[in-house]
């Protein structure tokens, strides 16, 4: 059995119940980025239509000169609620895989503390410049120029749970980057512990320094046990492509696969797909977010999403039929960050969940109560066994 999972990083479908109380004021409420980047840029996707994009409750797609955007519809479709408290990358993925936080990981909204600071310093035998939320952007724009003057990396924060270390490549090579990330990770657990510590090389130079994204690295916290440890103690194999092994700290995977951007992450989904595996393959398209979103750039997300739209039949006859061994996808989201949105952060938004098995019909997943609703679904399609959170919809696809 082939199950495969693409994440469509940020790509949420509009805001769930309680997305007022998320964000700066007046919160996430209203918030909704796949309609509002349709309608920004009139962008088309006929291939997701036909999985059922359009039906979903609120997804409004555009219409050409009247005519309706959604075609006959042959996948499986349905939105998720998001039941941890947050609205980040390891949030959302944490739980499709079965964990449900109960608190959200710790935030910094005024920067990291002495002790924090103190102990990087010594670990690293630099200063450090920024040390408060900012822009990934804007703060190697604002704080590059000095970083090149005094080789101290700049380090900042977000909405999110993250220590980020922005370094010049020409200054700092990218190991020993990795290396102050490493020894931050240690730093940052117990009391002040973050989801993760991130990697933001750039290269350039003032006022046009540009984020070297094919070599970031994500250090996350530990998970507890996931779906993913389950399926590969079943003997399955566990593929993790693009900076999905990253957000797990590379537990419960047989394979590593690193991208560089979507275009890259989609042609080598393609061709680990039409490859030979039993067991799960699972994808992160990460630009939608961070190229994007983040930047509030609605036409440059509208044509990250055509692009991915256009992918979509050659992604589709990868998976294959029942008498070939049987396969399974399903597109999904983890959180907004909706390009028309006020400041710069993830939105608190429903999950995308669309599915596919060859000769399926039109299904209705209706809306899941968790994004764990995933990993029980994908245990039970690969015979693990899973006892943790989500109620299973395989055979809503079977």
């Amino acid at each position: 059995m082939k199950f495969s999972i693409i994440v469509l990083d940020s790509v949420g479908v509009g805001e769930l119940p309680d997305a007022a109380q998320f964000g700066a004021p007046p919160g996430d409420g209203g918030s909704h980025t796949l309609n509002h980047t349709l309608a920004a840029t009139g962008v088309r996707l006929p291939n997701l239509a036909r999985l059922g994009l359009g039906q979903i409750p609120t997804v409004q797609l555009p219409t050409v000169q009247g005519v309706p955007a959604t075609p006959e519809v042959h996948g499986a479709f349905g939105r998720m609620l998001e039941v941890s408290p947050g609205k980040d990358t390891s949030t959302g993925h944490w739980e499709f895989m079965g964990i449900q936080l109960r608190h959200p990981f710790q935030v910094f909204p005024d920067g990291f503390p002495s002790a924090v600071m103190d102990a990087f310093t010594a670990a690293t035998g630099t200063g450090y410049l920024c040390n408060r939320p900012y822009s990934g952007t804007d703060v190697i724009r604002d704080f590059g120029p000095e970083h090149l003057k005094t080789g101290d990396p700049i380090v900042y924060t977000s909405a999110d749970s993250v220590f980020q270390i922005a370094a010049h490549l020409d200054v700092v090579p990218a190991e020993q980057l990795y290396d102050w990330c490493r020894a931050a990770r240690e730093i940052l657990q117990g009391e002040y512990a973050v989801a993760r510590v991130i990697a933001r090389p750039f290269r350039g130079s003032a006022p046009d320094f540009e984020r070297a994204g094919e070599l970031r690295h994500d250090y996350s916290l530990t998970p507890p046990p996931t779906v993913l440890d389950a399926v590969k103690d079943a003997g399955r194999e566990v593929i993790g492509i693009g900076k999905i092994p990253d957000i797990y700290d590379h537990r419960g995977f047989t394979e590593e696969i690193h991208t560089d951007d979507n275009p890259d992450g989609i042609r080598k989904t393609i061709a680990r797909m039409g490859q030979d595996f039993d067991g799960l393959l699972f994808c992160n398209l990460v630009d939608f977010d961070a190229k994007y979103g983040h930047r509030r750039d609605p036409a440059g997300y509208g044509a990250a999403l055509a692009a991915f739209d256009a992918a979509l039949p050659d992604i589709l006859a990868q998976v294959p039929e029942d008498d070939a061994g049987g396969g399974a996808l399903l597109i999904i989201s983890d959180h907004g960050n909706d390009p028309t949105w006020h400041g710069s952060d993830h939105t608190r938004e429903y999950g995308l969940l669309l599915g596919y098995r060859p000769g399926i019909g039109m299904v209705d997943l209706g809306e899941r109560k968790t994004f764990a609703d995933v990993g029980a679904t994908v245990a039970e399609a690969l015979g693990a066994r899973w006892t943790g959170p989500g109620k299973s919809f395989w055979s809503l696809l079977s």
